[in-house]
């Protein structure tokens, strides 16, 4: 592989972090985080216009058809901006869509979602909040050529806004991905409380909800595996996205203790300060290696993605906890107040940490892959 980007990658990185600085300052992002949905439809179409709704989709469902390393470098601006709404919601559908849907279901959903015409989302978590396919308890009965769900599903990303919600049920020993459009019959979304108000949660409410047998998502009985993969591709976005929010909380913090006086200099000549940012660097650059190398490594179906993917995630869910953590020391009591914009970041450290698992949860995951 190159351990560099390419120069049309590099090009994108560019015209990514341009396009949100100027749509989606840290202004902008408070503004939304302040509304019941955290999402803005002139900010969505400034997206679906640089053709990044789509950047993945593959070419014949109406996207640009790139890889995961090219999402990655987007990614890693939205993480650095701070991005709200439903983009890795959508994509994470997506991906699940394009790995378990038939020709005429990508078509279906693939094709609005390329053109930032359909939000999307995963309803996947339950109370026991695992992320393993294995503790999915909603069922799925089959019933007059159809299924009815009854139910609920927790911490839901971005459900308030999705057109259509892909629900994870159970049937019977498989798995069932039922597409539920917005406005179904007997679906409820409430809001739930979440640290990061820049991704909101959402308790989905199945009561009596149908679905016909030909809307089902994976036919081909393969669901559970096309859900591990779309996983695995959600996540090394996240990974991305997760580096370039310790980028901003370090390039922030050296400016910082740069331009702070304490004891008449500088507070950055301080060698305790001086170790923090060194702290930052070190884990930040090794998480982008991680972050990077797992996206190459789905791109190319590298035999070790699945481990790499993992690793990256266990790396970067501690890591951009503890590089926010250190921006907090290196602030001092501005650090944590509202008027920072770091405290935007260390929530989000602090979501990111936990979707699609945390550390002790990807490690777990290691030891099982290995083993095998």
């Amino acid at each position: 592989m190159d351990f560099d980007l390419s120069k049309p990658q590099k090009l994108l990185k560019e015209s990514a972090r341009a396009l949100l600085a100027r749509e989606c300052g840290a202004g902008r992002v408070r503004e939304l985080m302040e509304t019941e949905t955290a999402h803005d439809d002139s900010l969505w179409r400034a997206l679906a216009e640089q053709g990044w709704t789509g950047l993945v989709v593959p070419e014949g469902a109406g996207g640009l058809g790139l890889g995961l390393v090219e999402m990655a470098a987007v990614a890693e601006e939205m993480g650095r901006a701070c991005l709200p709404g439903a983009f890795l919601s959508t994509l994470f559908a997506a991906a699940l869509i394009e790995r378990a849907g038939s020709e005429a279901q990508r078509a279906k959903y693939l094709e609005p979602i390329a053109a930032g015409e359909l939000k999307a989302t995963v309803a996947l978590l339950e109370e026991s909040a695992s992320w393993d396919a294995d503790a999915v308890k909603l069922e799925a009965a089959r019933d007059g050529g159809g299924f009815t769900v009854r139910g609920r599903k927790l911490f839901v990303p971005d459900a308030g806004v999705a057109d259509v919600i892909v629900c994870v049920a159970r049937d019977g020993d498989a798995l069932a991905l039922l597409p539920i459009g917005r406005g179904a019959e007997g679906l409820r979304v409430n809001p739930m409380p979440s640290m990061d108000a820049t991704r909101k949660l959402y308790e989905v409410v199945f009561d009596g909800v149908r679905a016909a047998e030909g809307d089902a998502l994976g036919a081909d009985g393969d669901a559970g595996g096309a859900l591990q993969r779309a996983l695995e591709v959600a996540t090394a976005v996240l990974c991305a996205e997760m580096v370039g929010g310790m980028q901003w909380v370090l390039d922030t913090s050296v400016e910082y203790a740069k331009t702070r006086q304490q004891f008449g200099r500088p507070i950055g000549s301080f060698q305790a300060v001086q170790h923090m940012c060194a702290d930052m660097l070190l884990m930040t650059e090794s998480a982008r290696s991680a972050a990077y190398y797992a996206a190459w490594a789905l791109t190319e179906n590298d035999p070790a993605a699945r481990l790499a993917v993992s690793t990256a995630k266990a790396y970067c869910s501690d890591a951009y906890r503890e590089v926010a953590n250190r921006g907090v020391q290196v602030h001092g009591g501005i650090g944590f107040t509202w008027e920072h914009d770091l405290q935007l970041y260390y929530k989000r450290s602090k979501s990111s940490e936990t979707l699609f698992g945390d550390a002790t949860y990807h490690r777990e995951r290691i030891a099982r892959l290995v083993v095998d």
